[in-house]
């Protein structure tokens, strides 16, 4: 079954990135003049998505906004004969986009789970909104894990990458069982951000191809604390049918937390080629 569908949650509150999130969804945070919900939206075109549902909480109805045309913005760039700015203003996503709303902040199994409808028993890619993945001319990771879901026969694949323990342990580790192949590792579950030895070195990042047997892995998913956490759902999963990590190339973001973000809009701008001469002078200028 093709993965044509997929899932991005948005519904946090961004919290780190207060006092602007509490009027601006940290997804519209700019990297340089671009959202980061824009690249990830970008990320699911270019692996062949056809269908994106977005998960919004009741506050974050602004987001929808980014992909409605602004009908006096249009006007005023038409006047002034701005076709590159009404080109910016009105990018063509190519695929269809939904959006659904988390009422409650129960969890991100929960968040998943509201995409049961949508999904209509297919598979679906998730990518949630604190992860932006940069691979310049390379393979898209959302497409390098549909990819890995189709050589596994429809396996659920979890997106890794070996990083530093500093980061391991804010995220899920993978407990593995054995190796595919050097990307494909058969899991047995995930240890969410462990405080113990750290069952292995892939971390899960963000990218995730759901079985569809995903939703009634969540409806059986035990809360902990008010919430259901999607990890936990893919360790029932992982009981019953085969789970794989999948370890991608890419330059990854957290552009959950301020050193991420920041991260993100050097190393962005100074890819831009209207930028990156004078943004690289200014940084050599400050070092």
């Amino acid at each position: 079954m093709q993965v044509k569908k997929a899932i991005i949650p948005c519904a946090g509150f961004g919290t780190r990135f207060l006092p602007v999130t509490k009027v601006l969804p940290k997804e519209l945070l700019p990297i340089a003049d671009t959202p980061a919900l824009s690249y990830i939206v970008d990320e699911a075109v270019k692996s062949g998505i056809e269908e994106i549902l977005i998960i919004i909480s009741p506050q974050k109805k602004f987001v929808k906004k980014l992909f409605k045309p602004n009908k006096a913005l249009n006007k005023l760039l038409i006047a002034k004969g701005d076709s590159e700015g009404f080109s910016l203003a009105n990018k063509d996503t190519k695929v269809k986009i939904r959006f659904a709303v988390q009422k409650k902040m129960n969890g991100t199994g929960m968040a998943i789970y509201l995409g049961k409808r949508f999904a209509k028993g297919e598979p679906v890619a998730v990518l949630f909104g604190d992860d932006v993945m940069y691979t310049g001319d390379g393979k898209p990771v959302t497409k390098q894990l549909i990819d890995a879901y189709e050589a596994t026969d429809g396996a659920t694949i979890v997106g890794c990458q070996c990083t530093s323990e500093e980061v391991a342990r804010r995220c899920g580790v993978m407990i593995v069982d054995k190796a595919v192949n050097d990307t494909l590792t058969d899991i047995k579950g995930i240890i969410e951000k462990p405080k113990a030895e750290l069952p292995s070195k892939l971390v899960s990042l963000g990218r995730f191809v759901l079985s569809p047997s995903i939703f009634g892995a969540i409806k059986r998913t035990e809360m902990k604390d008010g919430e259901v956490y999607l990890t936990d759902a893919i360790n029932l999963l992982a009981k019953d049918e085969r789970v794989c990590a999948c370890e991608f190339k890419a330059r990854r973001y957290d552009v959950g937390n301020k050193e991420g973000y920041l991260e993100a809009i050097v190393e962005y701008a100074l890819r831009d080629e209207k930028l990156k001469t004078d943004f690289a002078e200014y940084i050599e200028s400050i070092k």
